[in-house]
């Protein structure tokens, strides 16, 4: 296949999939006046826990806005500390950061990259309040190990689920284990343009959540704690309502064009999905041990968009080097030499995937 000028044949990593549902809804939200807070975020709100299982989910700004809020809500704060992936996007752990806790890190394990959780138990310490595992790339972690640590050593568990929508481990839905956290960006399996949600069963969590995303307000000018603008639009929740119900049709095909791309590469290390969970394929990461830029270049010339999620470890982030962060995750740091994200996203035609497949077969290794 010739190199592509094209930019209508390029196949992108990532596509955010909007309708004249969504523009609908929209609408109709411009149309009544009520345009933050409203009606529609109660029936999204509503409707998102139901699908998670779980009493309650608390609509917010953004997925980091979500686990920021949910730190704040249990309390964890300076002298804390809270276990998590060293291998995610920053925001996982920066929001520690933010209520003055610290990061611990445990390293992942290098066929689902996700937290170890068999090395989760040795960083535990008098301090440590919190484990937070992330569950990467739309595959969830092993909750079961981690909610029986928890179980344990008492401590809470807040799930990043914000790339894992719909995904479930031995049939429960993430986001009702511990304390859930989701995100909504245009990127990811289901959008409200912007936006998140925190999903759990406790009540009292719930009010709390309530309460500091809009200014600890319990009543208009009443306010009972120290709060902060985290609210939603009815806009969004308009547009998550359309999503939702559109969301577990895209997860099927998301899943079928991800075993499609399984059964044909060639000449890479394709996603390992481990037994008893549902991958939902927010990405379809592969690793390529060797000459990764020449492959990512070669697949560019194809029509072929990638993205690497992700290049640093945040251990080795600089913001967390000048903090002082020393460790030695030698699994994390091999996986972010070689992982790359191809697109899988559910518009894919066949002749898509096909295109992809001969893309990555064809690469020659520079001599």
């Amino acid at each position: 296949m010739s190199p592509l000028s094209s930019e209508r044949a390029f196949i992108h990593i990532a596509k955010p999939q909007l309708g004249d549902e969504e523009k609908a809804a929209v609408m109709a939200v411009l149309d009544s006046g009520m345009l933050a807070q409203g009606k529609r975020v109660a029936e999204f709100e509503a409707r998102f826990a139901e699908f998670c299982g779980v009493k309650h989910a608390v609509a917010v700004a953004s997925g980091t806005a979500s686990l920021w809020v949910t730190l704040m809500a249990y309390g964890i704060g300076p002298g804390d500390e809270v276990i998590t992936t060293p291998f995610s996007f920053i925001a996982s752990s920066n929001c520690i950061l933010y209520v003055g806790a610290q990061p611990v890190f445990v390293d992942i394990e290098p066929d689902t990259c996700l937290i170890d959780a068999t090395a989760i138990e040795d960083k535990i310490t008098e301090r440590t309040r919190a484990i937070l595992p992330v569950h990467l790339y739309g595959q969830p972690c092993d909750m079961t190990a981690i909610m029986d640590i928890a179980d344990r050593h008492n401590l809470i568990v807040i799930e990043d689920a914000c790339q894992a929508h719909g995904a479930t481990f031995e049939g429960q839905q993430v986001g009702s284990f511990g304390t859930g956290c989701f995100s909504f960006y245009p990127t990811k399996n289901m959008t409200t343009g912007e936006g998140g949600i925190v999903t759990t069963n406790d009540d009292a969590l719930a009010d709390r959540l309530c309460l500091l995303r809009n200014h600890g307000q319990s009543q208009r000018y009443r306010h009972e704690i120290l709060g902060y603008h985290f609210r939603t639009t009815d806009i969004q929740a308009a547009i998550g309502l359309v999503q939702l119900e559109k969301l577990p049709a895209w997860t099927e095909q998301r899943i079928a064009n991800a075993q499609y791309l399984s059964d044909r590469l060639r000449g890479v290390r394709i996603p390992t999905v481990r037994p008893g969970r549902r991958h939902v394929f927010h990405q379809y990461t592969i690793r390529v041990p060797r000459d990764r830029q020449a492959f990512q270049d070669h697949l560019k010339e194809q029509g072929i968009g990638s993205a690497i999620h992700y290049p640093c470890p945040i251990h080795h982030q600089p913001v967390y080097t000048s903090l002082g962060y020393k460790d030695v995750l030698p699994q994390a740091e091999a996986v972010a030499q070689e992982v790359l994200s191809l697109p899988v996203y559910p518009a894919l035609s066949e002749a898509d995937l096909d295109r992809i497949v001969a893309a990555v077969n064809s690469f020659t290794p520079p001599s």
